[in-house]
């Protein structure tokens, strides 16, 4: 069902029209869960164009602790979204390693569910292209912390479903989406 979106920044604003134009679908869809809903959000429409990678970056390099030391999350969401996010900073003077967490650990080679550039101790974003429950962002927190590394934000572009706030608070890691479903019109988890 249509809500009035509220007002945005001027970056967050820019981000929702780009999801909007190019990542949110209308019709009936059945999702993962069976669930049936009159929108589809693939925000990697957004998240893998160059325009929208720099939306993106806007946004969260404006979320992000000073501190932070790297940037990543469960593998393919988290993906182009970290990646992006650690690339456009570095040509803004913010040095942030991004690295993946794989679904199952490897058993060969470097072993474990972490790749790429993250070392125990860092203070990390955990992030996601789109969030609906938020258990596969918390299962990133989790792989994280037994790694030795400190979640210190979630972000994804778009908090869908609404629950992942309350999840990352009993987590104790602080929990700020780009974008809610509100933000773009619809109610969360419709």
């Amino acid at each position: 069902m249509p809500i009035e979106p509220a007002p945005l920044d001027v970056a967050r604003a820019a981000l929702r029209d780009h999801v909007l134009r190019y990542s949110v679908r209308t019709g009936e869809f059945t999702l993962k869960s069976g669930a049936t809903t009159t929108w589809f959000l693939d925000t990697k429409q957004t998240a893998c164009r160059p325009d929208g990678v720099v939306l993106m970056a806007d946004v969260a390099l404006s979320l992000i602790p000073a501190d932070a030391d790297a940037i990543g999350g469960l593998t393919m969401g988290a993906d182009p979204v970290a990646f992006g996010i650690a690339a456009v900073g570095a040509t803004r003077g913010v040095r942030l390693r991004s690295f993946s967490v794989r679904k199952e650990a490897k058993d060969h080679g470097i072993m474990g569910r972490l790749a790429g550039a993250i070392k125990p101790g860092d203070r990390v974003v955990i992030t996601e292209d789109t969030v609906t429950r938020g258990t596969s962002i918390m299962e990133a927190v989790a792989v994280v912390r037994d790694f030795g590394a400190i979640p210190v934000l979630i972000t994804a572009i778009v908090d869908r479903g609404g629950t992942c706030a309350a999840m990352a608070q009993a987590a104790g890691v602080a929990f700020v989406p780009m974008l809610t479903a509100p933000d773009l019109g619809f109610e969360f988890g419709s």
